[in-house]
């Protein structure tokens, strides 16, 4: 009966070393609290630079299914990473959340100083580049559906009022799914 138990030890032994070379993906890290929020991939898109900036290509194609858009066309420059009074072009904020930058973005015509002082705050938590600079923009964005948004590329939060816990979950997913991340950005 020795023969049964070395075969069935062989097996178990090929299983277990098979389960340790598996090509799936490995789950995303997150901190403790951040299962609670989910933050998906939108759909990949074209993005390469426009001629023009003013360009209504910019975005994620069809920007009404993509509101505000997280990657899609833009233009060659970027937006200086600093805190905004007016709104920024999203063909330049784009273009930003392609190096990696966060963006976070209000529509408040009646005034939000509590949202924007949160959005703010997530921003100032934000790493620096390599020339010290935070890598991020906090702006005004007229055409969003909702009062706040933090943006990532590919990925979006939006909401009528940000939650501090969810802004830091997002952060996590900073530079992950960038085509160029890392890289520095101007300041105002």
């Amino acid at each position: 009966m020795p023969r049964p138990r070395l075969f069935l030890s062989a097996l178990v032994a090929v299983i277990s070393l098979s389960a340790c070379d598996s090509t799936e993906p490995e789950p995303e890290p997150t901190s403790q609290g951040c299962e609670q929020f989910d933050f998906p991939l939108s759909a990949q898109t074209e993005n390469r630079h426009l001629s023009s900036c003013s360009s209504s290509a910019c975005g994620s194609g069809d920007t009404a299914s993509e509101n505000p858009p997280s990657s899609g066309l833009h233009c060659g420059s970027v937006a200086r990473c600093g805190v905004y009074t007016e709104p920024i072009s999203r063909c330049l904020y784009i273009h930003n959340l392609e190096h990696g930058h966060a963006v976070f973005l209000y529509n408040c015509p009646e005034g939000c100083p509590d949202e924007v002082a949160k959005l703010e705050a997530a921003a100032a938590s934000v790493a620096t580049g390599s020339n010290g600079i935070r890598r991020a923009v906090v702006a005004q964005d007229p055409l969003l559906p909702n009062r706040v948004a933090a943006l990532l590329w590919r990925r979006a939060y939006v909401t009528d009022t940000a939650d501090p816990e969810a802004l830091r979950c997002l952060l996590e997913h900073q530079d992950v799914d960038a085509p160029e991340p890392g890289l520095a950005c101007p300041g105002l």
